[in-house]
């Protein structure tokens, strides 16, 4: 039996004890549709959130050519991630829909995390599906392989003889990863308020225009407004009436 909001449990707040936080997605705007008013938060507080993508989205609008869409969505993903106080914007240069789980994309996802030495990692659905919620809809394989690496990789990045190749490029193991946050997720445990980052967030996915506008022939701003609401509602019963960012939090 599927549980309702009502009947599910309260989402917990957020660890806040950390400083430095590490974002790990498939796609430019996994994080816009998923977490951005919780990190326009974050960097208010002045916490660091860095940005690493796996592809740049080529494949991502129908109507550009691979060459020509990459580019571009890089353009937007940069600019979005400036309005929520993201500075550091990296892509991995996986390709866009055929991203294969495995050890390669484990050890570029472990370099990530050596790199930027975060204490918390945030992710995306891992899961096969976004959950009843949403009418089960099933996810896509880029969400699945990302964020099942994303859970891996934040312990591969700790054991220097996992991937003792990155010891030869000068990144030392960091075992120092203490919880990795998953957005989207079909069972969330925890949650911030995404009130004081909402605002931030609509601008920060708007940002996104191309892709929006090949999405949908709504109004961008009116499509993006009503989904962000709907969606940081979904959770308000289960965290004190508030629009809530929801996620799975896996301690390490």
């Amino acid at each position: 039996m599927i549980e309702s909001n009502e009947q599910a449990p309260q989402l917990a707040d957020m660890p806040d004890d950390w400083q430095r936080a590490l974002a790990v997605v498939a796609h430019p705007d996994d994080l816009e549709y998923g977490c951005a008013a919780a990190i326009a938060g974050w960097t208010d507080a002045g916490k660091e959130v860095t940005y690493v993508l796996t592809t740049r989205g080529e494949a991502g609008i129908d109507s550009l050519d691979p060459a020509t869409c990459g580019p571009l969505r890089e353009r937007e993903q940069r600019a979005s991630a400036e309005v929520v106080g993201v500075s550091t914007v990296e892509f991995l240069d996986h390709r866009d829909g055929v991203i294969e789980y495995g050890l390669g994309l484990r050890r570029d996802i472990a370099a990530a995390v050596r790199r930027h030495r975060p204490e918390l990692v945030i992710t995306l659905n891992h899961r096969d599906t976004w959950g009843p919620a949403v009418g089960g809809a099933w996810n896509t394989p880029d969400h699945v392989a990302v964020g099942r690496a994303t859970l891996d990789a934040a312990g591969d990045a700790g054991n220097r003889w996992i991937f003792p190749e990155l010891l030869e490029r000068g990144l030392e193991p960091w075992g120092g990863v203490r919880w990795v946050a998953v957005a989207g997720s079909t069972t969330p445990t925890h949650a911030v308020d995404a009130t004081p980052g909402l605002e931030r967030s609509v601008h920060s996915l708007l940002a996104h225009r191309a892709y929006i506008e090949a999405l949908t022939d709504e109004d961008p701003e009116e499509y993006v407004r009503t989904f962000l609401a709907g969606n940081n509602q979904r959770f308000a019963t289960r965290y004190g009436g508030r629009p809530a960012v929801a996620f799975e939090v896996f301690p390490r």
